[in-house]
Formats: structure tokens, sequence, C-alpha cells
């Protein structure tokens, strides 16, 4: 069956809904094609900074999701090895028409909330992409073909890859394979039918090379994760109570009992185990991110380490950013075929030395953080020293501000009646 559209978007998670709802918003229509059966809510929450919510906010759906998650106002960093405690107030947590603060939200509410604003059929479930061709007609204009597992071909005068990390789209392209950071993260949610009576914040913990913390969401359920440099002699990945048992007994071990009791309260279907992977940033910089109608978002373009809290967020902005250009751009449809490539270029243009500077500084925060891998190494001791005199005290708080201010403008440049 050969099917034509105009843009497609392959994948169905944060990037590709929120990129097919920013389109919906300036007038386009655009096909998703999801390889699973319905929404993968894959991880169970993530933090939204306020630049994430100034992307909310241009797609419309913000007031969704602030009225069921309250802002986190500071974060507490304590150093098991020497007792040390750091204080980080979030600055921007007012909630007031232009900032939503930073919150903890729900993966699976924030998927349902992009998907509920779109037509009932945007999102083609069990679309597995199997390879993409590009095509030239008899008029000479080119197109994208793809082909699907069933058997379905769609010609697509755009293919936007919002396909994660491992982005069928961006190897067309000829991005690199994401590298391994070395690092590896266990999270899960914890669930508290009661209510768990813990104030509303962020705590971390230090300890060699390990960094744990937890995040409540609201007052029934609590986000938490284990970065470590260890990884398991074993795999016990898919076997939840053997994987909790190694976090309270090894990857934990010796951690406060306050955290501990939250890992115990584990929803054991939360669960994950994966590396922490990211893109080089010179492959971004200078790789060939887009390619005449075809160009990737979010993870596929510039999949990031978590230790800024900005891949969700980043993914969000380059939704927002992308239906603008392509808005801007069909002004000269009229005059210009080439006006969609042209389009994913100016995207491009003004997504590529911001996300190469995100996942950079992602890197680079998380080998700080904890402790250039926590050995007696002179980095290492100096990574540790770095970090508890000027990282988190000055420069941390200072690039959050940085990162989450700049976007501001960037992304509300006309302001939502």
């Amino acid at each position: 069956m050969m099917i034509q559209e105009e843009i497609v978007i392959v994948g169905g998670g944060i990037a590709g809904l929120a990129t097919a709802l920013a389109l919906k918003r300036v007038g386009f229509q655009a096909r998703v094609l999801e390889r699973n059966t319905e929404l993968r809510a894959g991880g169970s929450a993530l933090t939204l900074a306020p630049n994430a919510w100034f992307a909310l906010r241009a797609l419309g759906i913000d007031d969704k999701l602030k009225p069921l998650y309250q802002p986190i106002q500071e974060s507490l960093v304590t150093n098991l090895d020497s007792g040390a405690i750091q204080e980080a107030k979030f600055a921007g947590t007012q909630d007031n028409s232009e900032n939503a603060g930073v919150r903890s939200v729900h993966r699976k509410a924030l998927l349902e909330a992009l998907a509920e604003e779109l037509p009932p059929d945007a999102i083609r479930f069990s679309s597995k992409l199997i390879s993409i061709k590009s095509e030239t007609l008899q008029d000479s204009s080119k197109v994208t073909v793809l082909h699907l597992e069933d058997g379905t071909v769609i010609q697509a005068k755009v293919v936007i890859g919002c396909d994660g990390v491992h982005s069928a789209v961006a190897q067309w392209l000829g991005l690199s394979q994401p590298l391994n950071s070395g690092r590896w993260a266990v999270r899960g949610l914890a669930v508290y039918p009661e209510g768990h009576g813990l104030d509303h914040g962020v705590k971390q913990y230090l300890s060699g090379g390990t960094r744990a913390g937890a995040l409540t969401i609201n007052s029934k359920e609590i986000y938490w994760f284990v970065v470590t440099y260890s990884s398991l002699e074993r795999d016990i990945s898919t076997n939840p109570e053997l994987l909790l048992e190694e976090v309270s007994k090894n990857l934990a071990k010796g951690f406060p009992s306050e955290f501990l009791n939250v890992v115990k309260h584990t929803d054991r279907s939360s669960l994950s185990w994966v590396p922490l992977l990211f893109r080089a940033p010179w492959n971004i910089a200078f790789g060939n991110v887009y390619s005449g109608g075809v160009t990737v978002a979010g993870d596929a373009m510039h999949p990031m380490t978590p230790d800024l809290g900005q891949g969700g967020c980043s993914a969000l902005e380059d939704a927002v950013i992308l239906a603008r250009c392509i808005s801007q751009a069909h002004l000269t449809a009229a005059t210009d075929r080439h006006w969609l490539e042209k389009a994913l270029k100016r995207y491009v243009e003004a997504r590529r030395w911001r996300v190469t500077w995100l996942v950079a500084g992602a890197w680079f925060a998380g080998w700080v953080q904890q402790g250039g891998g926590g050995g007696q190494e002179w980095w290492s001791v100096l990574a540790r020293w770095f970090r508890d005199r000027f990282y988190y005290p000055f420069i941390l708080p200072r690039t959050r501000n940085l990162i989450w201010c700049d976007s501001g403008d960037l992304i509300l440049s006309d302001k939502r009646d």
C-alpha cells in the first residue's frame, strides 16, 4: 500500500507528539509513526524546568499539567563522605503566566496531554520503520520514501526523526552512534498509598563515584535514581526484585535510611537500568543534522546525559522552533519550491549550537558531580574539590538560570492569548 503525506514524524514520544502538536498550532497536519501499539511511556517521571514550561505554554497545554504538580523550591545535596550539605534554591519558581518553575511530572501524563490535542488519526500505531530512501519524481521534486514492517510505503515531503537515542533517521543522515558516558542509572517510582509525609523537593546524595536522588512528585509518589560508574556483574535488569536488592545492598549501600526506604516502596513495573548515552557534541555541531526534507529532533538529534535535566525540556523546545520555522518559510511557498528544505535548514541553524552546549554541559555536570569517577587519581580529587567549592555553590545555579532564561525570548517570541 502506497500513502502520500506532506509531513511524517517518526516516533511517538515526547519530541514526536510535541512536534505534531506544534505543527497543528501553525496550520500543518503531520502523521506520527509509532512502532508500539500504544503511547510509549518509558520512564516514570521527568523534571520540567522553566524552558520546558515556556514551550508547553506555546503548545497550549501548560494549564493541563500545572495544577497537578507543585513547583520544587529547593534541592539539598548531601556529601556522605564529608557530611557537608549544599542547599540550592531554584530561581524562577513563581507560578505565573510566564513561568511555571521546576516541576517533576509523570511522563505518561505529559504524553497524554500532548496526544489529546491531536486529531484522532494523527498517530499511526504499530508502524515500525525498516528503511528510508530518497527519490526524485518525474517533476524533479524530491520525496523521502519510508518502508514500514507491515508493507506500507509512505512518500513524504518532510520526515522528522523523533525516534530516540538509537534513531534510524539519524543513522540515515549519517550522524554517529551515541557514546557511552561510562555511567549507568537505575530509576524507579516509589508509591505510598497512604502518603509519604515528606517535604516537597529534591534530595541528592554523593558517595565516591555514586550519586543518588529522590524527587517528590506529589503526596503519594517519589521518583528516585542511582547513577554509578559500576556496571552490574550479572544481567538482572529484567528482574525487579534482584535489581532492587542490588541497589540496597551494593549500589546504595550505606546511604541514608530515608533514601533506602523510598527504594523499598518502588513500583516494580517502573524500574529501569540503562547506560547513560550522549552524542559527541562535535557531531551535532558539524554533522549532517538535516538533508533535503529530512531532519531530527529530541533524543534523535541530541541524546544527552540527564545531569542538567534538559533531555525532555530541549525536545519541547525543538518542537516549537521547528514548527515556527516551517510556518515562517511557508510564506514563500507560492514562489519557492524549496521552502520546506529551507525551513529545516533554518531550524537546524537555530538549534545546533544550543543543544551542542547542552550535551557538552550535561556530560561535564555529570562528571563533576560524581567526582570524576570517585577514585583517588589526581583528576578525581580535583573534580571533587571543584564540585564542593565552586560547582554546586556558584556554577550550577548560574548555569541553570542561563539555560532557563535564554529560552524565554527564543520560544515565546509571540505571546499566547
